[in-house]
């Protein structure tokens, strides 16, 4: 197949605009998942367990994931012990579960290109056109 004789590109078709980059990463992603999990809120060092994350690492995403609204931390004391709390805000839990529902239209459009090209017969690569070489 000729590149020349492909049809048009649909622009923006995966842009995907509402994967915000706060949420897009690795730990803040377990994290917001375990917050969501719990309304009332989570320990710190229970979070840390649950995320597999350090002291000063998952410290450093709840600075990140709080300066934008997501999730509020709160100071305390229990039998003369501090303890941190953790839990998302109101603003923070809409705009993950928005982020889910976008994750999850990246997971349908990826799946129905791949049935469409299996359909179409396209998974087998043809041979790089003439003139093409290694980037």
């Amino acid at each position: 197949m000729d590149l020349d004789d492909r049809k048009p590109v649909e622009e923006g078709k995966f842009a995907y605009e509402g994967l915000d980059r706060i949420m897009h990463e690795k730990a803040r992603l377990g994290i917001l998942t375990s917050l969501l999990t719990e309304p009332d809120g989570i320990l710190f060092t229970d979070l840390k367990k649950l995320c597999s994350l350090t002291d000063g690492n998952l410290s450093r995403h709840l600075q990140a994931l709080e300066k934008e609204g997501l999730v509020e931390v709160w100071k305390g004391f229990h039998k003369r012990r501090p303890q941190t709390l953790c839990r998302l805000s109101d603003e923070g839990r809409k705009r993950f579960v928005e982020y889910l529902d976008q994750l999850e239209q990246v997971l349908k459009d990826a799946a129905a290109q791949e049935k469409a090209a299996r359909k179409k017969g396209k998974i087998k690569r043809s041979p790089i056109p003439e003139g093409w070489s290694p980037a």
